[in-house]
Order: structure tokens, then C-alpha cells, then sequence
């Protein structure tokens, strides 16, 4: 038992230095691009007054697509579990008309284009890394919860009025990252957010009338399902 102690004391010392190496590098900044991809859906446009609901039905409102800078920081807790805040320039995501209000804003010579704004959108997400620390290449997957808040709301009809609300709803990724050092390295991600939005609408819109066509004070409501879908690839550093 006398000849172990001096291979015990090498030994427990080698697991702290790994131990402590591991702590060293908890925390982790990223930086990259983001591709965000809507497939929105509305349960269609509630039209006041209803004589302006009869000459718009039919019509609709689809999101656009959006590229930006995201800025991540992630903390591990152990070498398999972190957490990491998701921040953004804002994306300008557009609202496109569909149906006869399309076709209304074209005969006006106006953009189809009735909604622009800013998608301000932190997300808080709890990752898990399967494989060792040593592994250069760690897949991961992650689940937490995205606020989203729109800012710079515009339209290209003139005077129009829009409000929009904010959204609570869970986020899922998946990734891979790749360590190119011990310090650098690679990510790839995607992540689907639940995203929902309450619109109000109010414009005065040229609207055919028995009488001719009328300036028609209207209010249009609908709720916008966004289903974003969202790519990230980027590089991370820890320290």
C-alpha cells in the first residue's frame, strides 16, 4: 500500500487540472448570421365596417423572409449542460397583401407591401451536448423561450395605423459545433420559434360603393402565426 501513494497523488492531482480546465471555459460568445424564415398563417381579416369586409374578401396577409447578425452568450454549467441568451440585430420583416386588397392597392399604385417592422426577438435557451468535452465535434440540442416585440411598425398605405402585440412562445434547436482550438471553434444551428401577433389595422381605403367608388374608414383585425423558422452558423470563442 506505501508504493500507491505516490501514483495516487499524480493522479488525483491530473483529474483537478482537467477539473479546473473544464471550469475555465465556461462561458462561450458567438457571433453569426441568421436566416429567418416565416410560414406564416392568419385565420383570414375581420373587415369593419362589413360592407368593406364583403368588397376585401378573400384577402389575406403573408410574412416575408429576413438575414441578420445574432450575438450569443452561453454558460455551461457542467461540460454537457449550458444556458445561452439569444440577441439580434433586428430583422425587417415585411407583410405582403394577398387577394383583392392586393389587387385594390395595385389599381392605387401602391406597394402590396401593408406592413414593415422590426422583429426584436432575445431568446433564453437551455442547451445539452451529447459527447465527450474532448470531442472536436458536439452535437447539441436545446429548448427555452423566445419574447418577441415589433418596433418600427410602417405600412405603404398612407396614414394607416397599426398595432402589433408582443409574443411569448417556446424555442427548440438543433447544432453542431466544431472546435477548432480549444478556445475557437464553429457552429451550425436551426431553430423553430413560436411566434403569434394580435394586428390591428386601421386606414382609409378607396372601396367601390353602389354610389361609386368612397374614402371607407376601415379597421382590419387578424392574428399572424409566423412559424419562424430560423439557420444560424457562426463562430463561438470561450473563455
Amino acid at each position: 500500500m506505501k508504493n500507491m501513494r505516490p501514483l495516487v497523488a499524480p493522479a488525483a492531482l491530473a483529474s483537478l487540472l482537467a477539473c479546473a480546465s473544464v471550469q475555465a471555459q465556461q462561458n462561450i460568445a458567438k457571433v453569426g448570421v441568421t436566416y429567418y424564415q416565416t410560414r406564416s398563417e392568419t385565420g383570414g381579416l375581420n373587415v369593419d365596417p362589413p360592407a368593406a369586409g364583403a368588397a376585401l374578401a378573400g384577402s389575406d396577409v403573408e410574412s416575408g423572409n429576413a438575414t441578420t447578425v445574432i450575438f450569443v452568450y452561453e454558460r455551461r454549467f457542467t461540460p454537457n449542460f449550458g444556458a445561452e441568451i439569444v440577441l439580434g440585430v433586428p430583422p425587417e420583416i415585411d407583410g405582403n397583401a394577398t387577394g383583392p386588397l392586393a389587387d385594390l392597392l395595385q389599381r392605387l399604385g401602391q406597394s402590396s407591401t401593408v406592413l414593415t417592422a422590426k422583429n426584436v426577438a432575445p431568446t433564453l435557451l437551455f442547451n445539452y451536448y451529447f459527447l465527450e468535452p474532448e470531442s472536436p465535434w458536439r452535437p447539441y440540442v436545446g429548448a427555452g423561450i423566445n419574447y418577441t416585440y415589433f418596433a418600427d411598425i410602417e405600412s405603404s398605405i398612407p396614414g394607416a395605423d397599426i398595432d402589433m402585440s408582443d409574443s411569448w412562445g417556446w424555442a427548440v434547436q438543433a447544432g453542431l459545433s466544431y472546435a477548432v482550438s480549444k478556445q475557437w471553434g464553429l457552429f451550425a444551428s436551426v431553430t423553430r420559434v413560436d411566434v403569434k401577433s394580435d394586428v390591428t389595422a386601421r386606414a382609409t381605403l378607396t372601396l367601390p360603393t353602389p354610389i361609386g367608388p368612397q374614402n371607407v374608414p376601415v379597421t382590419v383585425k387578424t392574428e399572424i402565426d409566423f412559424k419562424p423558422v430560423t439557420y444560424q452558423i457562426g463562430v463561438w470563442y470561450a473563455f
